[in-house]
């Protein structure tokens, strides 16, 4: 599994300590900014969710302080179901229910083990079908009506 990874500048130590997580185990590319210094997480949603659009990456994450706004963000790209995570169940129910693609999480609402602890839920769950995927339909058709191009 490849994984798309992003971040606002305040996501970017908890995206570090991430990807010392994730580098045995999984092949990710960072689209996030590489320090501290200001940077707008619109930006970093839109590259993670294009990557995942795009087929170039089958899972996302992105963190900002909240992970509200990174998630508001990338979710306006057509076809990406991002989800703000606070707890292990809901990063797990997402992908299980929701079949999301992407976890956003607020490294200032969560701290790195429980963050971790999140990502390993979110990237292990598989998607159910069933009443799941006719309510992932209607998401979909939903989405149709509102982004005619």
């Amino acid at each position: 599994m490849t994984i798309a990874i992003g971040n606002d500048h305040a996501g970017y130590a908890l995206k570090v300590q991430l990807m010392e997580m994730l580098k045995d185990k999984y092949e990710f590319t960072d689209y996030g900014c590489y320090s501290p210094e200001r940077y707008d997480y619109p930006d970093a949603a839109e590259a993670v969710a294009n990557a995942i659009i795009e087929g170039k990456h089958e899972r996302g994450i992105l963190i900002c302080g909240s992970g509200i706004g990174i998630s508001i963000a990338a979710n306006k790209v057509p076809g990406i179901r991002a989800a703000a995570c606070q707890t292990h169940f809901a990063a797990k129910y997402c992908r299980m229910h929701n079949d999301a693609q992407i976890l956003c999480l607020g490294e200032r609402i969560t701290g790195p083990g429980e963050a971790a602890e999140m990502v390993e839920a979110f990237l292990e769950a598989e998607t159910e079908q069933g009443r799941h995927a006719m309510r992932r339909e209607k998401i979909h058709a939903i989405e149709a009506k509102h982004f005619k191009e």
